[in-house]
């Protein structure tokens, strides 16, 4: 998704956790990427969930991938996508 916006993807961790505010410029290339409309970016439809569970193992991991240094997300980027490629292809 950071590719997609052209940003950074610890800015794009950043982003998901909370700890940055989306400018409103990039709200509508942020909606396209997802095929959803700027509304529901910013009026999401109500939850039916009344209560979250503990984040799974994976989110966890992700948000720790977001704070490494870019050298190492990248690495990590690289090896996730060879293996997504493989299996896609298996």
């Amino acid at each position: 998704m950071a590719k997609i916006l052209g940003i950074a993807q610890q800015t794009m961790a950043h982003y998901e956790g909370g700890r940055l505010r989306i400018a409103v410029a990039m709200l509508s290339s942020l909606a396209n990427a997802l095929s959803v409309s700027v509304e529901d970016l910013i009026n999401p439809a109500p939850s039916t969930k009344k209560k979250r569970g503990p984040a799974s193992l994976l989110q966890r991991q992700i948000e720790q991938i977001g704070l490494m240094p870019r050298a190492k997300q990248k690495f990590i980027t690289e090896m996730l996508e060879a293996l997504i490629k493989q299996q896609q292809s298996a």
